[in-house]
């Protein structure tokens, strides 16, 4: 007798599993792809509840309460976008033509402008302003076919609107449908209107302490112009002894050794990682530390200094991928033009950027477990796409492919 279940999708061309047994992907298998040709998945309460072919769920599953038809469409899990910026009050679309003319992300900030203009228009917009900006832009990332998205503060750079950040984060949290995941990164740069030490100590002292409950992690951008090393290791070892988990903005312009200092203290990633030595890569593959790459930087700086995808995936570290989103150095919503970046900029073949994006994404903000492919268990996070081959993706860059976004089995979004 056929069993009745919430949904059944099927008919796909290709049925894009990402089996990883829990485990993220390195080296050669990040080619794995684990597909089913023609194939079908069960979902029930939300849950993954089996794949298989077409031709055997529907005959087990013909009485489920919704089947769906992809019409010999591509289907694979959600993409993960394992670290944004996307509560903020504060456009810079101005600053592109700064940056045609020549001046870098760090002339801008040294110039006073960059994060400071963002960091004003989010102190002065309120609560409800942000909340309403972020919930539109989640929705673009859905859209695209994102359904988990980590979002940072860092555009306060003070207690209070550090705090209001965090407070919006956590109602999008209990109010979207795309899952969240919440990190406080006060660490984002000094604000001008205080020391370096007095700031440093509010966040050691004062933030930390009060925004556990509000933050699954703590991040922090290591760089010149920004915080040093030995900045860097005080407040991550402070914000691990209050039972955050590490995340670091490393490597960016310069390498200087943040990615190794935070892998030893169990970083469960470190991101950017334009300039990074294969000593501290060797460091991070001992420890389990994603690399998370975001190749949409370079592209919208305008630098064209890439992540050396090769050299980490040849050595065998863990490579995930992600937009960044972000007013000043990569606004997109799309984890699609960042799969299409990291294959034409970055080398990385279409398959190992689909992993990246999903499974090993999954694994860089701890959620390796719930989501990040269709196994028997996870959250039913499905994608049904306009294309029939994995390769499609970064093929026809720059278009959205998404034709049905499901969240925990439930349709999110539609076209």
């Amino acid at each position: 007798m056929a069993k009745k279940i919430d949904l059944l999708i099927c008919n796909s061309s290709n049925l894009v599993t990402l089996s990883c047994n829990g485990k993220p992907k390195a080296g050669k298998e990040l080619q794995d792809l684990s597909i089913i040709k023609n194939g079908a998945v069960a979902v029930q309460n939300g849950l993954i509840l089996e794949t298989g072919t077409t031709r055997d769920l529907l005959k087990k599953y013909k009485n489920a309460k919704n089947i769906v038809d992809a019409e010999n469409c591509l289907v694979m899990p959600g993409f993960v976008d394992c670290h944004t910026h996307t509560v903020f009050a504060g456009t810079r679309e101005y600053e592109l033509g700064m940056k045609i003319s020549g001046a870098t992300y760090l002339d801008i900030l040294k110039a006073g402008g960059g994060i400071y203009s963002t960091v004003n228009a989010s102190k002065e917009s309120t609560k409800s302003e942000l909340t309403k900006l972020a919930a539109e832009r989640l929705d673009s990332m859905l859209q695209h076919g994102t359904t988990t998205v980590e979002i940072k503060s860092g555009y306060g750079l003070d207690y209070d609107t550090e705090k209001k950040i965090l407070k919006v984060i956590r109602l999008l949290k209990k109010t979207h449908p795309v899952e969240i995941v919440s990190t406080y990164l006060g660490a984002h740069t000094i604000p001008k209107e205080t020391s370096r030490e007095d700031y440093v100590e509010m966040m050691l002292n004062k933030a930390l302490p009060d925004f556990k409950h509000l933050a699954e992690y703590c991040d922090i951008f290591t760089e010149e112009g920004a915080f040093n090393i030995e900045e860097t290791e005080r407040i991550l070892k402070r914000a691990k002894a209050l039972g955050y988990k590490l995340k670091i903005h490393a490597g960016q312009f310069n390498d200087l050794g943040a990615a190794g200092l935070a892998s030893r203290l169990g970083a469960v990633s470190a991101d950017h990682l334009e300039f990074v030595s294969l000593e501290e890569l060797n460091i991070m593959k001992k420890h389990g530390t994603a690399a998370v790459l975001m190749p949409g930087v370079p592209f919208f700086l305008m630098n064209g200094k890439y992540p050396d995808a090769r050299q980490m995936i040849t050595n065998g570290n863990i490579v995930a991928l992600s937009t960044d989103f972000n007013p000043g150095s990569c606004p997109t919503y799309s984890m699609q033009m960042v799969i299409a970046l990291a294959c034409y900029q970055m080398k990385m073949s279409p398959e190992e950027a689909i992993t990246a994006s999903i499974a090993n994404a999954a694994y860089a903000v701890d959620r390796l477990a719930t989501i990040g492919s269709l196994e028997d268990g996870k959250k039913a996070d499905i994608l049904v796409m306009k294309i029939s081959e994995p390769s499609h993706i970064p093929y026809y860059f720059g278009a959205n492919l998404v034709s049905k976004t499901f969240k925990s089995g439930k349709l999110a979004a539609k076209f």
